[in-house]
């Protein structure tokens, strides 16, 4: 641990799959134990979700601002898993 630094310890739920996995690649050598793997997925997946904001804001820059309310039921049901519904929208009553 970084001195200086504040954590919190939480419980997260995996598959016993995704468990094995990890504990597989501790025995591997490949990560120190669960708690700085799972550490560092998270400091991942955060690099990459704000790589993919920055390139939505300039992608909508260069072609011309917001999505549409068609373009975004385009883009939830591109990106939506299979088995779960996107949230639905309260339509604005006139």
């Amino acid at each position: 641990m970084v001195f200086g630094m504040a954590t919190t310890k939480i419980t997260i739920t995996l598959d016993d799959s995704q468990l094995q996995e990890i504990r597989s690649l501790i025995a591997a050598g490949q990560a120190a134990n669960v708690s700085a793997f799972v550490k560092h997925a998270v400091g991942v997946a955060l690099l990459d979700a704000a790589g993919w904001q920055e390139m939505l804001q300039e992608a909508l820059r260069e072609t011309g601002g917001s999505l549409t309310r068609r373009e975004r039921d385009w883009a939830d049901g591109v990106l939506t898993a299979p088995n779960t519904k996107p949230a639905t929208r309260k339509k604005k009553v006139a």
